[in-house]
């Protein structure tokens, strides 16, 4: 979830004209800046590696993922103060950047799964992935996989009617899967998948 959040972040600031100076770079800076903090990107990759590391392993990969959630969490603590700092009470600039705004509403609830409502293949080695629009959701993560492979997320997209996946391998029959993102767990289940053949 953590990585996931992080990675949405990412992409929303990332050339964001409101917030041009996150404290924790989103990317390495080039030329490599020892001066700067580790960039946000760098975090996030160190996240899921030792994620994965730590699956079925002992005490000292544990201990290895908990330092690298304790690091992302830095990150996302320092850009998020900087965030709120500039955006101050404009909602929608604050939305912009993919943090979400705390709420006072006691009512808040998970968000519903979207369904995907169509997989066309319109043009070669890309993908339209049509989802249903979910109330509330600031965000749609889809993941693809081919086989027996692993989930991975392809894409991130502010809006559901068409995600597109470009960079696909022709003849290949991909399985699609979405959630929505927002609510008050962070993101919604999964929806059921699709699959489609790229021509």
């Amino acid at each position: 979830m953590v990585v996931s959040i992080m990675a949405w972040i990412i992409k929303c600031m990332t050339g964001n004209a409101a917030f041009p100076k996150p404290p924790v770079p989103l990317a390495p800076p080039v030329p490599p800046d020892p001066t700067l903090p580790v960039d946000m990107t760098t975090r996030m990759n160190s996240l899921q590696a030792a994620i994965a590391a730590a699956v079925d392993a002992g005490t000292p990969q544990t201990a290895e993922k908990n330092a690298a959630l304790a690091v992302a969490f830095e990150g996302l603590d320092a850009n998020g103060f900087y965030v709120q700092t500039v955006a101050r009470t404009n909602l929608p600039m604050l939305l912009s950047s993919g943090y979400q705004a705390a709420s006072t509403n006691r009512a808040q609830s998970p968000l519903d799964a979207p369904s995907i409502t169509g997989i066309d293949n319109d043009i070669s080695t890309q993908l339209d992935v049509h989802l249903t629009p979910i109330t509330n959701a600031v965000g749609y993560e889809v993941q693809a996989c081919t086989g027996t492979g692993a989930w991975t997320t392809a894409m991130f997209s502010t809006q559901a009617r068409t995600i597109t996946l470009a960079g696909l391998t022709t003849g290949t029959v991909y399985q699609v899967r979405a959630r929505a993102l927002g609510g008050s767990t962070g993101q919604s289940d999964w929806s059921m998948p699709g699959s489609k053949i790229v021509d």
